[in-house]
Formats: structure tokens, C-alpha cells, sequence
């Protein structure tokens, strides 16, 4: 046992003789010319049993202790490292002060064109009939509000045309109740008043209609075989207005906080020459997909001259703000280990400090929200910190060696001081 105690003592020896030449060392004591602590103002607290591990307002650490107050000028923290110049020029120390900035954030996805879905109609009618011939023949085709797309013949419509002019002839010009009765029966058809004009001016009831789109579109369905018989409410066509266009952008899972109903959005095509088309969020859709982890933004946008085709890939980008002003640290400050985040403080009198700090969301410029733990002003070091951290670590590590090894010497000391006597 002796010997042991003797090669644990000789070993810890041998260490700190290694250590005593390195450039690196720690402090041990605070200046004497520190102010008293009533003097000073507390510039943050810091725990006792983890180093590193401050904050701004008083309170207990994560081992639950009370955590002490650190004053103005003073550094008397016992993880702070020394290095003189020559060494700080070896190691390429180079360092950054801590500014206060807004967050920012640049969401890059990927969106779909798609048909405005206000803009979808069905061309039906309300009767059965027959198509005798089809003036729009053919799917994608463009049509113009007014234009005819078929002539039908329907037995109902053809026998409400005679009822109204029975009506007509039996009460005259000036109507009755069956006229009214027999107009109401056309206009429930959707017959068009030109029509209705002529059939009373004619007198003759007509055997087939001329059907004409009731809107602006493009021809995207077309269900129907000129000759078919179509039953009341049986689709036609299915018209799409083009001239707005929705662009579904997938907004992945960890983005969703970025992104919110009314922002704006810029939408760049990805083929030919490439043009930008400024909107807005319409809406931010509830479910996210199972399969992708991603909801979907919904953006309208003009589409005047259909230059934007459903089924197109888009780049959409999103500016997000998520505070006006926040404490940012630079990514290459940080030195992160599992959970915990660490950067290396310079103190006023040139030595360093590893501070432990919470970091929030990550901002534009390579740059990350402060929780806690730093405050506009400090500064810290950006390249080399590595060195620092080595040093910190294979410091701690000896600190623990000599107390591990200084108690069983003197259980070992006093055992043989009570066997003696």
C-alpha cells in the first residue's frame, strides 16, 4: 500500500511538471486588486459544481446548488485559461463579439403548380338530351366566355319551348300566369334570354340548342362522344381558369414554425428562362403528410399570360422573422458535446473561459438565437477554441487525479498513525 501511494504521488508529480512549462495555465486566484464584492456589480452567476455552467439571474445549478455571483473585473473562475501572445499567435486564436440581431431564417422548398380550385367548373345540363354535335372536340382547348362547345336535342327542353308559346297565344304579349309559369320552366333550364327573345318573336320553337361556355377556361375533361345521350347532371366538360394558378410548397416538419398564413413567398420557375413571381400564403394546411413529414403552403399567383402549367416544378422561398432583436453567436463558436453547448469566453485580462450557453433557433448568416448564457458585448472565440477545450478537459481531469488520490493517502496515513499507537 505504500508503494502504491508512493508511484499514485510520483505520477501526479510527473504531470503537473509536464504541465508547468505549457503556456497554457489556469487561474488559481482572483487579482489582488479586486474591488469588494459590495463595490462591484454582479456580472453573473456561476455554479460552483459545474464549470462553466452561468447565467444571468441568480438561482440554483442542474446540481441543484446555489449559484454564486462573479463581480465586474474580477476572474476567478477556476476553469479560466492563460495563454501568452506568442502561443495565441501558434494556435490562430481568432475571436468575435457578441451581437445583438434579428433572427432570420431563409426557407428553400420545392412547389407543384396546380389548377386554382375556385377556378373548376362542370359544364352539365339540367335535362336529358342528345348530343347532336360537338364544337369542342378535344381536351385542352382554349375557350372564350360565349363560345359554343355543343348542340343538343332534348325532348323536355323542345316541349317547355312549345308550352311557352301556347302561353303566349292564349294570354298575349302582355303575359299571365301560364307564361310566367312556362318562362320560369326555360329559365330553370338555363336557356339564355337571346334565345327566349327569339323564340317569342319567331313563334317557332327550335329542335336543338346551341350550348355555349358560360366562362373563360381550358378544356381539361372532356366526358362525352359526339351522338352520346347525356342524362341531367351527367359531366361534359370540365373547364379550369388558368389565369390563377396555385403553387403547393412542402413545408417540412421543422419549418412549420417559420411559416404562417400571409407571408410572403417568392416562387421561381426552374425551366427555361427563368422568371419570379411574387405571392402570398393563402393557407397553411393542418395535416402533415405521413410519409413525407412535410404540410403544404398554399400560394396563388396571377397567371395572365399561362406561363405557369399545372404539373410545373417551382423553387418558393420564405423570409421568416421570428424575433426583431436576440443575442446571436457565431456556429463556429460553439462547441457542442451531446446536449451541452459550449463557447469560449475572453475575459478582460486576455485569459478564457468555457462558459456553458442554451442556444435557440438557427438564424441566417451561420449565426444562433442565445437563450442564455452570453450578453451582447462579450467575446469569444471563433477558431482554435479546440486547443482551448483540450487543455480545459486534461486540466479538470488532473484536478480530479490529485483529489481521488490526496484522501486514501491520508486514510492510508492516519490508519498507520492509529496502528502505531
Amino acid at each position: 500500500m505504500i508503494t502504491s501511494s508512493r508511484h499514485f504521488h510520483l505520477s501526479i508529480a510527473f504531470i503537473l511538471a509536464a504541465l508547468a512549462p505549457c503556456p497554457l495555465r489556469a487561474d488559481q486566484a482572483p487579482s489582488a486588486n479586486v474591488a469588494a464584492p459590495s463595490e462591484r456589480k454582479v456580472k453573473y452567476y456561476k455554479s460552483t459544481m459545474m464549470p462553466g455552467e452561468v447565467r444571468q439571474t441568480p438561482g440554483k445549478d442542474s446540481m441543484g446548488m446555489d449559484m454564486v455571483p462573479v463581480y465586474g473585473g474580477e476572474d476567478n473562475s477556476p476553469a479560466a485559461i492563460r495563454i501568452d501572445a506568442a502561443t495565441i499567435q501558434r494556435m490562430n486564436l481568432r475571436t468575435s463579439v457578441i451581437e445583438r440581431g434579428p433572427v432570420r431564417r431563409e426557407i428553400r422548398t420545392v412547389g407543384v403548380v396546380a389548377y386554382d380550385e375556385q377556378g373548376l367548373r362542370d359544364i352539365t345540363t339540367k335535362y336529358d338530351g342528345w348530343l347532336q354535335k360537338l364544337e369542342v372536340s378535344a381536351t385542352w382547348t382554349q375557350i372564350k366566355a360565349g363560345d359554343p362547345l355543343f348542340e343538343i336535342y332534348s325532348p323536355d327542353l323542345y316541349n317547355a319551348q312549345l308550352n311557352y308559346l301556347v302561353a303566349l297565344g292564349s294570354e298575349g304579349a302582355a303575359g299571365g300566369p301560364l307564361t310566367r309559369a312556362a318562362l320560369s320552366r326555360l329559365q330553370l333550364f338555363d336557356v339564355p334570354a337571346d334565345v327566349i327573345a327569339d323564340l317569342a318573336r319567331t313563334g317557332r320553337a327550335s329542335r336543338t340548342l346551341v350550348f355555349r361556355a358560360p366562362a373563360d377556361g381550358v378544356v381539361i375533361e372532356k366526358m362525352a362522344v359526339e351522338g352520346q345521350m347525356m342524362k341531367a347532371g351527367e359531366r361534359i366538360y370540365r373547364l379550369a381558369d388558368l389565369s390563377t394558378v396555385w403553387v403547393l410548397a412542402q413545408i417540412y416538419e421543422n419549418d412549420l414554425g417559420f411559416v404562417r398564413k400571409g407571408q410572403a413567398a417568392v416562387v421561381t420557375t426552374t425551366y427555361g428562362a427563368q422568371r419570379s413571381f411574387n405571392g402570398t400564403v393563402e393557407l397553411l394546411l393542418l395535416q402533415v403528410e405521413e410519409q413525407t413529414r412535410a404540410a403544404t403552403a398554399r400560394i396563388a399567383l396571377a397567371n395572365g399570360d399561362l406561363f405557369l402549367r399545372p404539373g410545373m416544378f417551382a423553387d418558393v422561398r420564405f423570409q421568416a422573422e421570428l424575433s426583431p432583436s436576440a443575442v446571436l453567436v457565431p456556429d463556429t463558436a460553439v462547441l457542442r458535446s451531446g446536449d451541452t453547448d459550449t463557447v469560449f469566453v475572453v475575459k478582460s485580462d486576455g485569459s478564457f473561459e468555457p462558459r456553458v450557453i442554451r442556444l435557440g433557433e438557427r438564424s441566417e448568416g451561420d449565426l444562433y438565437e442565445v437563450l442564455s448564457g452570453l450578453s451582447a458585448g462579450e467575446r469569444v472565440v471563433t477558431s482554435g477554441q479546440f486547443m482551448l477545450d483540450s487543455e480545459s478537459q486534461l486540466r479538470e481531469a488532473v484536478q480530479k487525479m490529485i483529489g481521488g488520490g490526496a484522501a486514501p493517502a491520508q486514510s492510508q496515513s492516519a490508519s498507520r498513525e492509529h496502528g502505531t499507537n
